[in-house]
């Protein structure tokens, strides 16, 4: 027979979390009006870990205050605690990409910029009809590369040249491939074209990285193609390469 008292327990327990959520809400705005940025976000913060299924209403003012704290945080030079606050919404809406976004103009402006561009290209993922977000990616983007890699990818002496080098090395039985700083993938596209059993492309920059990935899956190759997001010395064979030998590029 079912306890009564158990029933009785539990009955409470969800009428005092309803309570504190109904009054937390009611504080939230209060500070929101009284322009208390600092306690509404945490009054926020406890109303979505007490009732998750709130995240949906309350999504645009919870990222409004997020956002007003954040500037608050920034121009009293809390870093950490402007990170935090942003960890922790992060957290709770681990896919939203106005959060991502605004994240990286955050760290954007810090000079954390590889970092970033990691936000942006997320947020851009997450809904690639985002204007600001694809603005800022590519924003951040022309800071990281340098102007020579431009002109680089559009020589097309040269990149005729490697493909010529790669195609002649591939034929003659070299199979596996590692691209080290592969940038944008093109040579790393160019052995698998050549018939590279085998094709590996590692890049320390997070941003190139990035750019790789879309430029690869934009091809049609992601699955012929391993990207590593590594510098070349941290490559473990077999962990991150099994091939016994390989070409490098």
């Amino acid at each position: 027979m079912p306890n009564s008292n158990s029933k009785f327990h539990r009955g409470g327990q969800e009428a005092g979390r309803r309570e504190l959520v109904s009054r937390s809400l009611q504080s939230a705005q209060h500070c929101l009006e009284e322009q208390d940025f600092g306690t509404a976000y945490a009054h926020y913060l406890l109303v979505l870990n007490l009732a998750p299924e709130l995240k949906t209403s309350v999504k645009e003012t919870f990222q409004f205050t997020l956002f007003k704290w954040a500037e608050e945080l920034d121009s009293l030079a809390r870093i950490q605690d402007l990170f935090n606050c942003y960890e922790q919404a992060l957290e709770l809406y681990p896919n939203d990409e106005v959060i991502c976004n605004s994240m990286g103009e955050h760290l954007f402006r810090m000079g954390f910029r590889d970092e970033a561009a990691g936000y942006f290209h997320k947020a851009v993922k997450l809904n690639p009809d985002f204007a600001d977000a694809k603005e800022n990616f590519y924003r951040v983007a022309n800071w990281l590369v340098e102007r020579w890699h431009f002109i680089m990818l559009n020589d097309a002496k040269r990149n005729l040249t490697y493909l010529k080098a790669i195609e002649s090395a591939v034929h003659s039985g070299c199979k596996s491939v590692l691209d080290i700083g592969t940038g944008t993938g093109i040579l790393s596209m160019f052995a698998k074209k050549a018939g590279a059993s085998c094709v590996y492309g590692c890049e320390l920059s997070k941003t190139m990285y990035e750019l790789a990935c879309d430029v690869v899956a934009a091809n049609n190759m992601e699955r012929e193609i391993k990207l590593l997001h590594l510098k070349s010395l941290d490559i473990e064979t077999p962990k991150h390469i099994p091939e016994r030998y390989i070409v490098v590029i």
